[in-house]
């Protein structure tokens, strides 16, 4: 057996033994919601610290934070590039804009004679990065200018000519936009210096949602790309103003996180472990730091949960009306969301058919109070609410959030242009959703993202002096092994102890993944991230079940957390792009033959 084999079997063997210290499910009470004295916000230090320490580490070698932001068109016309010193060239490296095309680099030892060197198609996994043509004819000595000639509006940010040595040449251009911005240049392309994975689409679409442009990406809403734009204007477009939001987002969802188990169990020390868990879980980080709209939707889902689980607990209308509203982002940023929305409606119904039970004569019979005296009519005010709130309210947002897409038209809101936009945009995502079948050498389905089988890899970059950089997205493997262990404690409490706390969670769960099940699109693991999050607050029901049967519960509970933030800092190298050793990261981080580390 290899010995990388060694660490899996080893948490696998520590996970068994922590849920065979779980008190007996069949005497041990339901989790109750334990008052908490002390008040303040120095009483959530932990927390607090918690958020800190995450965010200057998440933020820490998400990008650059400059880029070159003068661009320049080129539709069927060319630019001469002037070497200061005439000089052999061994690499021609160029910073694409968004506007797709191509270009003949030409060479020229005196100004007259031109020598084709390369042909470089952008495309559409080709924009904001720095790409290098590759050269098909170098003159042998010296070139004294460089002409690019652009085709089809190829929009173009700087240009930069190296040595056969590496040395980057001092040039001049006569079209000023791309050789203002030199002191840019990088050494080689990197993903801190240009996108990666669908920020092609994502970033891209965000800076033209800026400029008034007609979008590229139009498969999701426009929400997700409106508020990622908001890290652009403050940043510029650089890598690290595309993946502010993002990053800023995920941050945020571990005060998010703790404020919901606390709602669902009370006290600090199990939300602060829910805290820490979410902190530690490897797609969580990476998902966050990328330039795509699944935190935002996942960040949402969080928010229409929690207040909706506060509903049912306290029938407060506030809390029903901000579960609506927050579904209502979520669907304009991702119609994943519209699962959990779906997920909600059910725990609505249910909620009320329990209280139709328990008004009925024989609930009377076994001593169960009336949840309402009228509880026909109070049903139908609700509706009436829920009506306007989970209807009416979201459909508005959702319609508002495509005024971009009716700017770059010239369409006002509520015209019938406007309109005409909005519709066909739905019809063209479903049937885009419908028809993704494509082969993916990472794509996988719901079954292997509940046992971690096979990650995506988001990024690889191999250096010549054996390192590589790569990260990816797939559960820290304690949340998802010790997480589907707790998703049958749910199982068992809900159906058989009659813990509705456990159904609300498990059905949390399954709202996100079963959709999953009947879909036959190319999927991937990250598709998993809004059902994780539940994985995390079911862990916290676990822990919260041996906080209330057993006096030595917290150091069992504080070495899972442990553990997991141990293997988020030996998989870091695996999820930040940190370089490491090729060679021992294979050993140590190849856990399972499908895994791409």
């Amino acid at each position: 057996m290899k010995a990388t084999y060694l660490l899996p079997i080893a948490l696998t063997v520590l996970i068994v033994i922590f849920f065979a210290g779980l008190p007996a499910l069949q005497v041990c009470p339901p989790p109750k919601r334990i008052a908490d004295d002390r008040r303040g916000w120095r009483s959530h230090w932990f927390i607090l610290a918690l958020t800190l320490v995450y965010t200057l580490v998440a933020f820490v070698n998400l990008g650059d934070t400059r880029a070159p932001q003068s661009f320049r068109q080129l539709d069927n016309e060319y630019a001469d590039i002037e070497l200061a010193n005439p000089s052999p060239i061994g690499r021609v490296m160029l910073y694409t804009g968004i506007v797709q095309g191509s270009y003949t680099l030409q060479f020229s030892p005196d100004g007259e004679t031109w020598i084709p060197a390369a042909n470089y198609e952008q495309g559409h996994a080709s924009l904001l990065k720095w790409e290098e043509p590759e050269l098909f004819a170098v003159p042998e000595g010296d070139v004294r200018t460089v002409r690019v000639i652009g085709y089809d509006g190829a929009e173009l940010g700087e240009v930069a000519l190296f040595s056969p040595s590496g040395e980057r040449l001092e040039i001049s251009c006569g079209v000023t936009e791309f050789c203002d911005e030199q002191a840019l240049v990088p050494e080689t392309p990197y993903f801190l210096n240009s996108s990666y994975f669908d920020e092609i689409y994502h970033a891209r679409t965000a800076w033209e949602h800026l400029r008034g442009m007609w979008p590229y990406e139009i498969s999701h809403p426009p929400l997700g790309k409106e508020i990622l734009s908001l890290g652009i204007l403050l940043f510029g477009m650089t890598p690290f103003g595309w993946r502010f939001m993002g990053t800023l987002f995920g941050a945020a969802m571990l005060p998010l996180v703790y404020w919901f188990a606390r709602k669902l169990y009370g006290g600090k020390t199990v939300p602060a472990c829910c805290a820490a868990l979410l902190a530690t879980d490897f797609m969580h980080f990476a998902q966050t730091r990328i330039a795509t709209i699944d935190t935002y939707g996942v960040f949402f889902i969080l928010l229409m949960y929690g207040f909706m689980y506060d509903y049912l607990q306290t029938r407060s209308r506030k809390a029903l009306v901000l579960s609506g509203l927050f579904f209502g982002l979520g669907a304009a940023s991702k119609w994943t969301c519209l699962y959990a929305g779906a997920g909600l409606g059910v725990l609505w119904l249910a909620d009320w058919i329990r209280q139709a039970r328990a008004a009925a004569p024989e609930g009377k019979a076994l001593g169960e109070k009336p949840a309402d005296a009228q509880p026909g009519r109070a049903f139908l005010q609700n509706v009436g609410w829920c009506l306007i709130f989970f209807v009416a309210v979201p459909a508005l947002i959702y319609y508002l959030s495509y005024i971009p897409y009716g700017a770059a038209r010239g369409a006002a809101p509520f015209s019938l242009d406007y309109t005409k936009i909005v519709w066909n945009n739905q019809v063209f995502m479903f049937t885009y959703h419908k028809g993704v079948n494509a082969t993916h050498p990472y794509s996988s389905r719901w079954y292997q993202w509940m046992l971690d089988i096979r990650p995506i890899l988001y990024y690889l970059k191999r250096f010549d002096d054996g390192r590589r950089s790569s990260f990816g997205a797939w559960l820290n493997p304690l949340l998802c092994w010790a997480g589907l262990l707790s998703l049958f404690v749910l199982l068992y409490m809900a159906l058989v102890r009659r813990d509705r706390k456990a159904g609300f969670l498990l059905w949390g769960y399954l709202a996100q993944l079963l959709p999953w099940v009947l879909i036959t699109r190319t999927t991937f693991e990250y598709h998993y991230f809004p059902s994780s999050v539940f994985l995390v607050l079911a862990l916290g029901y676990v822990f919260a079940l041996m906080r209330d049967c057993e006096k030595d519960w917290k150091w069992r509970v504080y070495g899972l957390c442990g553990l997991s933030a141990a293997l988020f800092v030996l998989f870091y190298p695996a999820i930040s792009g940190l370089p490491v050793n090729s060679e021992t990261a294979t050993k140590f981080l190849k856990w399972l033959p499908t895994w791409p580390f």
